[in-house]
C-alpha cells in the first residue's frame, strides 16, 4: 500500500489539553503541560517568544525557572509532517514579598499585595492593585460595596477622573481552578482638593554608616567617639536604619567603608553618614582625618565629605543626610580644593554640622563618660518624628543654651529639603523586593555573628562560648563554665586569638568605657576577649579557649585546650583592606589643609554633670615644604581654657 494511501487514513493531531497561564514568585520552578492525540509518536517543541526554540524543550511537559514574565508555546508533529501549535501562555512572574507561600505551595491563589485605602482629590486617577499567584494564573474581579464592577476583572483597577460617586468599599475576589480568596476591604474617599492631606513620606529602605575615629597614631588621641557612635548606632537602629558602624579607620579602610555605603544606596533609600573625629574645612570643602595621617597632614589622608555627598546624591536616595561632629577650623587657604563636579538641583540632602565655619568643636564629660557636646544633643531628640532639619534645629538650641560652649559653637544647618521628611518615615519596600534583599545580604555580611558554641571536655566540663558586637569591627568573645564534674575543680578559662588581636582600647585606657557598652549587665562570664579592628584581618580567626582547673585525684593542675574557628565575623568578610582607590587618590590630589587636635581636662565640680573643661579640636595647617615647621598655628592655650567658669 502506498504512503498516499495511507496518509488517508491518519488522524489530525488533536490537542486535547493546552498549557494554561501562570503567575509565580521570581525564581519559582514552573511545570508547563500539554496533551495531545494523534497517530503514532508525537513529538513536541516548545517556543518562547523570544527565542526560536526553548533548549530542552522536546518533551510534553516543560519545567523552567520562572526568571521574567515569558509567553510560551509548543509545537505539537507527527512523522506524517502534520503539526498543530498549542495555545499561547504566558508565565507571569512577580518580583514581590512571597512570605507566607508554603514550600508545598500546590498552585492555589495566594495574595501577595492587597489594595490600600485611597484619599483622592476629585477628578484625580484612583487605582488600586491587588497581586496574587497562582497555578493557573488568578482570575480579579473587583467589588465595590460588596457589588460586582463588571468591567473591573484585572489586577488593577483604574478611574480615570473619580467623582463622588466612585468612594466606598472595594475589594477583590482572587481565583483558579483550586480556590477562591479575597483580598481585605479597603475604603476610598473621594475630597475636594483643599481637603486632602499631605502624602505620607516613605523609605524604600534606610541605611546608616557610622564612623569614629579616636586611636590617631601621630595626633591626641579623642574619647567622644566611642559612646558617641554607640549610642547613635542604638537609636538609629530604633529608627529601622540598618547601621554599620566602624571604630579608628585607615585612609583605605575609609574609603572602602564608604565605597560599601555606597552599594547599599539606591532610588528610594534613606542614607546617612555620621563621623565623629578630627577634621578641619577649606574653600567650602570639610575633610576627615584617618586615623593614620602623618603629621602634618597630608590630602590623602582626607576624606571630601562633600565628595561622599555628591556620590549619595547619583545614588538617587529619597534622602542623604551627613552629620558631622568634627571641628572645621580654616588653613592653608592658598590649595587648591577638592573638585566636584555638580549634580542637577536634585534636593532633600542635608548637612548638620556640629560647629559653624573657621570654628572647634568641643567634647564633655557627660555623667562620667566622654561625649561630643553636639552628639549629646543629638542623641537627645533623633528619634522625633519631625522633619529631619527640625530636629537638628533643636539640637542648635539646646547646644545654644549649653554655658559650656556659648560663644564658642554652635550648630549649623545646610539643606536643600524639598519634601518635609523624616529620619522616622516608615520604609515600605513594594515593588522594590529584590533591591531590599541584596541590601539585607550586604548589610549581614558586616553585621553576622558568630554562633553560639557548646564546647565539652575531657575532663567532664562543659564551657559555653558566645559573642557580642560592640561596634561592626569590634566582636566580644564570652566564655562560661556551664557544668562541671566532679573530678576537676576550681576551673577558670582564658582565652585568645589566632592571629592574636591587639585590644588598643585596653592599651589606652578605654577599656571601662568599652565594657560599659555591653547590653546584659546581669550576665557574668567567667572570661572575654575583645577583638578590635577587625576590618583588618584577612584570614579565619580562631579563638582559642583553654580550661585550666585541679584535678580531684591527683591534686595536680592541669590544661585543657580547645580551638573554635570563627571564620571573618562582622566586617572582616567585607575585606576593606582590598579596596581600591587609585581613581580616589587622583581625585583627592587637590587636598592639602590637615587637623591636629588638643585635649584639656579637668575635675568637674561635684554638683555639676559636666566636665568644666570641653575638649577643643583644633587643626593646623600644612607647613611650606620651604619653611616646614614655621608656619604651623600654634596650639590653644590651655590655661585659657581653665579660666572658664561654668556655673552649677
Amino acid at each position: 500500500m502506498t504512503a498516499e494511501v495511507l496518509s488517508c487514513f491518519v488522524k489530525e493531531i488533536v490537542i486535547v489539553r493546552h498549557p494554561v497561564s501562570v503567575c509565580v514568585p521570581v525564581n519559582h520552578k514552573v511545570t508547563l503541560r500539554v496533551r495531545a492525540e494523534g497517530t503514532g509518536i508525537l513529538n513536541y517543541q516548545w517556543f518562547s517568544e523570544d527565542e526560536n526554540a526553548v533548549p530542552g524543550g522536546t518533551e510534553s511537559n516543560l519545567t523552567i525557572t520562572a526568571t521574567k514574565t515569558q509567553l510560551f508555546v509548543c509545537r505539537v508533529s507527527d512523522h506524517f509532517l502534520n503539526y498543530v501549535f498549542s495555545e499561547w501562555v504566558k508565565v507571569k512572574v512577580l518580583d514581590i514579598n512571597k512570605s507566607g507561600l508554603s514550600i508545598d505551595w500546590q498552585g492555589n491563589p495566594h495574595i501577595a499585595i492587597n489594595p490600600k485605602p485611597q484619599t483622592i482629590q476629585r477628578g484625580s486617577k484612583l487605582t488600586l492593585l491587588c497581586a496574587a499567584f497562582g497555578i493557573p494564573a488568578p482570575h480579579y474581579q473587583w467589588y465595590k460595596n460588596g457589588q460586582p464592577l463588571l468591567d473591573k476583572t484585572s489586577d488593577t483597577l483604574q478611574i480615570s477622573h473619580a467623582t463622588s460617586e466612585h468612594a466606598g468599599s472595594y475589594l477583590c475576589s482572587v481565583s483558579n481552578v483550586l480556590e477562591e480568596r479575597w483580598t481585605d476591604a479597603v475604603d476610598v474617599n473621594i475630597v475636594e482638593p483643599d481637603q486632602l492631606p499631605p502624602a505620607v513620606l516613605t523609605a524604600t529602605d534606610k541605611v546608616a554608616l557610622l564612623i569614629g575615629n579616636l586611636n590617631y597614631s601621630n595626633h591626641p588621641v579623642l574619647m567622644a567617639p566611642l559612646m558617641d557612635v554607640r549610642e547613635l548606632a542604638n537609636l538609629l537602629q530604633q529608627l529601622d536604619f540598618r547601621v554599620v558602624s566602624l571604630l579608628d579607620l585607615t585612609m583605605g579602610e575609609m574609603r572602602s567603608a564608604i565605597d560599601k555605603f555606597l552599594q547599599l544606596l539606591d532610588r528610594g533609600v534613606y542614607g546617612l553618614f555620621y563621623y565623629a573625629g578630627h577634621g578641619y574645612e577649606h574653600a567650602g570643602r570639610n575633610y576627615l582625618v584617618a586615623v593614620d595621617a602623618p603629621q602634618p597632614y597630608r590630602p590623602e589622608n582626607c576624606i571630601c565629605v562633600q565628595r561622599v555627598m555628591h556620590k549619595m546624591q547619583e545614588r538617587q536616595t529619597a534622602l542623604s543626610v551627613m552629620l558631622l561632629d568634627t571641628c572645621r577650623k580654616w588653613y592653608n587657604q592658598n590649595c587648591i580644593p577638592s573638585a566636584i563636579m555638580p549634580l542637577g538641583p536634585s534636593g532633600n540632602t542635608v548637612y548638620g554640622y556640629a560647629t559653624c565655619e573657621d570654628a572647634e568643636a568641643f567634647e564633655v564629660q557627660d555623667g562620667g563618660k566622654s561625649t561630643g557636646i553636639f552628639t549629646k544633643y543629638l542623641n537627645k531628640h533623633i528619634l522625633q518624628s519631625e522633619k529631619v532639619t527640625h530636629v537638628l534645629e533643636k539640637v542648635s538650641e539646646d547646644l545654644g543654651k549649653d554655658p559650656l560652649v556659648t560663644g564658642k559653637q554652635a550648630v549649623e544647618i545646610k539643606h536643600t529639603l524639598k519634601e518635609p521628611r523624616s529620619l522616622a518615615d516608615q520604609v515600605r519596600t513594594t515593588g522594590h523586593t529584590r533591591e531590599l534583599h541584596l541590601r539585607d545580604v550586604c548589610w549581614r555580611q558586616a553585621n553576622e555573628l558568630p554562633r553560639k558554641k557548646q564546647l565539652m571536655f575531657l575532663c567532664g566540663v562543659e564551657v559555653e562560648l558566645c559573642f557580642s558586637a560592640l561596634f561592626s569591627n569590634v566582636l566580644v568573645a564570652f566564655a562560661t563554665v556551664k557544668t562541671t564534674d566532679s573530678r576537676a575543680q576550681d576551673c577558670t578559662i582564658t582565652l585568645s586569638s589566632i592571629p592574636p588581636i591587639e585590644d588598643i582600647f585596653s592599651k589606652l585606657g578605654g577599656s571601662e568605657d568599652m565594657d560599659s557598652l555591653l547590653f546584659n549587665k546581669s550576665y557574668n562570664p567567667d572570661c572575654s576577649l575583645r577583638l578590635c579592628s577587625l576590618q583588618k584581618l584577612k584570614e579565619s580567626l580562631v579563638i582559642k579557649v583553654d580550661l585550666h582547673y585541679t584535678n580531684q585525684d591527683s591534686k595536680l593542675r592541669h590544661t585543657e585546650t580547645q580551638r573554635v574557628n570563627i571564620g571573618k565575623p562582622l566586617v572582616a568578610s567585607c575585606e576593606l583592606y582590598r579596596g581600591n582607590h587609585v581613581a580616589s587618590d587622583k581625585r583627592q590630589k587637590a587636598t592639602s589643609a590637615r587637623t591636629v587636635e588638643n585635649i584639656s581636662t579637668s575635675k568637674a565640680p561635684t554638683n555639676q554633670s559636666l566636665a568644666c573643661h570641653p575638649f577643643t579640636r583644633k587643626a593646623v595647617c600644612a607647613p611650606n615644604p620651604a619653611t616646614a615647621g614655621s608656619n604651623e598655628p600654634e596650639e590653644n592655650d590651655e590655661n585659657e581654657l581653665q579660666n572658664f567658669y561654668y556655673p552649677p
